[in-house]
């Protein structure tokens, strides 16, 4: 049996038609689908499965409707992977939280519904918005950053640290426009994300203080292996920890680098990611530069489907994802 660290994306990773062949092979996926829509309100499978790219992006359909893919993929892939630990990318890490059995996965999706319709209301009008700096190091982001806070005094973070040379940036929108403009300037560029607020930042203050007691009053179990937390870089041992975690992480940035060489230094050499789209693996190799010696190099697999499904080892019944 393949021993991995999985890997559970989050926004950004949504596609038409997600989760539609797994939810039609199994009736159990099926089922998954219908609990998160009774749960949000909306119709998910309407939604994906369509492919209306506006709707696909409103975080309140998304949160839930992403989980639901992650984690169905999952069940299907479980009897054929021993994990090592887990770690998702923002949203993601409440899969990652499900996969190890620190929260129910029905509890999961009552919290991301919660989560995208809070963070959602938090901005209405649109007034945030986040932006991917490529081809730039950690101090010239940073540079940036304060260069436009201290020209315009808009709200400006570093929200995600991706890879040495991919840092996500959040804030005003028209912060987050001129950070584009002088990652340019400076020899890198600047992508203005698909996303309705600025994620991971002070201006979240709001919707993670009325999150918050949902996170409290759900039950947080000891994880069956590491999860890596966001917040924190590194594996958390026990379910109050990640809960603790979890209560920070809708204000504070996501450190993937430290997650992914913490990883690393805890043995990982194989990492699996599982969601609709490829995107997590990618980071894994510029993350893990110069630090991996001949023969140690990282393999990344991905599975996204049933047909990515066939591509695992099959192994040992194991212990299933409970609903």
């Amino acid at each position: 049996m393949m021993q991995s660290v999985l890997l559970f994306p989050g926004q950004g990773a949504q596609q038409a038609g997600m989760g539609r062949d797994i939810a039609e092979f199994s009736t159990d996926a099926m089922d998954f689908w219908k609990q998160a829509e009774r749960i949000s309100r909306l119709p998910l499978r309407e939604i994906y499965w369509e492919g209306d790219e506006a709707a696909m992006s409103d975080t309140r359909a998304l949160q839930p409707a992403l989980t639901v893919v992650n984690l169905n993929l999952w069940r299907e892939a479980v009897a054929r992977v021993s994990p090592l630990g887990a770690a998702g990318h923002s949203l993601g890490e409440f899969s990652a939280l499900a996969a190890a059995g620190v929260l129910e996965p029905l509890t999961v999706l009552e919290l991301t519904a919660l989560r995208g319709r809070l963070m959602a209301e938090a901005d209405p009008e649109g007034r945030g918005g986040m932006a991917a700096l490529v081809k730039l190091d950690e101090n010239r982001a940073a540079e940036i950053v304060a260069e436009v806070i201290g020209e315009i005094g808009e709200s400006l973070v570093i929200a995600n640290y991706n890879t040495p040379a991919q840092f996500v940036v959040s804030g005003g929108r028209g912060a987050v426009t001129l950070a584009c403009k002088k990652a340019g300037e400076h020899g890198g560029r600047g992508l203005e994300l698909k996303v309705g607020g600025a994620f991971h930042s002070p201006l979240m203050s709001e919707a993670a203080g009325e999150f918050a007691p949902a996170l409290r009053k759900a039950r947080w179990m000891k994880p069956r292996f590491p999860v890596y937390s966001n917040v924190e870089g590194r594996a958390a041992p026990e379910g109050e920890a990640l809960k603790q975690s979890m209560l920070a992480q809708m204000t504070s940035p996501v450190r993937w680098m430290e997650s992914i060489r913490g990883q690393y230094a805890d043995g990982a050499r194989h990492w699996l990611e599982l969601g609709p789209k490829a995107l997590l693996g990618k980071m894994v190799g510029p993350c893990l530069a110069g630090l991996a010696g001949e023969g140690q190099a990282p393999r990344c697999d991905f599975v996204g489907g049933l047909e990515g499904l066939k591509t695992l080892s099959a192994g040992p019944e194991a212990e299933q994802v409970r609903q």
